[in-house]
């Protein structure tokens, strides 16, 4: 089906069929060119699969090209499909704009707003960011998880903003960078008083914190473990003694005396700042994490789902 100019490039401006193309047809395939599937951009669309599917052959057909490799699991594009999305993604889109703009209390009739991301910093920094919205209309159903699964989820439009950990890869989700969240090494006073506190371990080194139960997010330690290789250039050898799948429970549980953790910073602030929990080192070059705001393109035209994204943006440059 894939035809080929005399480079051996597909050439987009010949077709078998000529004439106008279905603007619908160019829909759908924008819609399966950036989620990878005929079941997302389904979802999407508001269509069935079969529907999907028939929209996508009948443009193949008109064009005499093929679009998309069938995998496993969703779909590839092919050469062809890259160059046909380049040149209709910002007209689709635009007209997509120009269509779901309405009259007066068109916001008041907007869908809810679905955002995802960690339980921790959507309780902590993005829910009372997003306060001052919800007044104004502004509608919002929230899901808490991991970001891999989480963004797999937006691909397929079950979300419209997901708050990211790491930035995320691909062509098909645009990522703006929200804030940085530092790691801090704490503990309750009465554990820093025993150790020396941080002076013993500025001098001495982290060795003593053998002997203090460890607080962590899991058993793997990842956060632990990434501090210890930044800031101590050594390997953590410790094993925890309670494990919270919940940063917010091991914030209470450190500051209640259970034992020693590395937390955002954003989280103990307030606990550091009431002297409930002690810095057992400040270094230099803290290790930090750059938190992600994510969104597919060509979301639904939904205008608080720009309101929601402009607002935390806004508000992540205090965090």
């Amino acid at each position: 089906m894939r035809n080929r100019d005399s480079n051996g490039s597909p050439g987009i401006g010949r077709t078998a069929h000529p004439g106008p193309l279905d603007l619908n047809l160019l829909r759908t395939f924008l819609a399966v060119y950036r989620s990878d599937s005929f079941t997302a951009a389904a979802r999407l669309l508001g269509l069935s699969q079969p529907t999907v599917t028939t929209q996508i052959r009948a443009l193949e057909r008109q064009l005499d090209r093929e679009l998309f490799e069938r995998l496993p699991r969703g779909v590839a594009p092919a050469p062809f499909a890259d160059e046909l999305a380049s040149r209709v993604v910002d007209p689709l889109d635009a007209l997509s704009a120009v269509a779901g703009q309405g009259g007066p209390g068109t916001d008041a009739a907007a869908e809810p707003v679905h955002l995802a991301g960690p339980a921790e910093m959507l309780c902590h920094c993005v829910l009372p960011a997003l306060a001052p919205l919800i007044e104004k209309g502004v509608r919002l159903r929230v899901t808490t998880g991991l970001t891999d699964p989480l963004l797999e989820e937006l691909r397929t439009g079950r979300h419209d903003l997901v708050i990211a950990t790491a930035r995320p890869r691909g062509r098909n989700l645009t990522s703006v960078p929200l804030a940085d969240e530092e790691f801090v090494l704490v503990a309750a006073p009465t554990w820093a008083d025993r150790i020396g506190g941080p002076n013993r371990i500025a001098a001495d080194g982290p060795g003593m914190l053998h002997t203090v139960p460890l607080i962590t997010y899991a058993e793997e330690l990842p956060i632990v473990r990434r501090y210890w290789h930044h800031v101590f250039g050594r390997r953590l050898t410790c094993k925890a003694a309670v494990t919270v799948p919940d940063l917010r429970g091991v914030v209470s549980a450190v500051a209640a005396g259970a034992g020693f953790s590395v937390l955002p910073r954003y989280l103990c602030r307030e606990l550091l700042a009431a002297g409930a929990l002690v810095l057992l080192h400040d270094p230099e070059d803290p290790p930090i994490n750059t938190g992600y705001v994510v969104q597919r393109p060509g979301t639904p035209d939904n205008p608080h789902i720009a309101l929601v994204r402009d607002q935390l943006l806004e508000a992540g440059r205090g965090w």
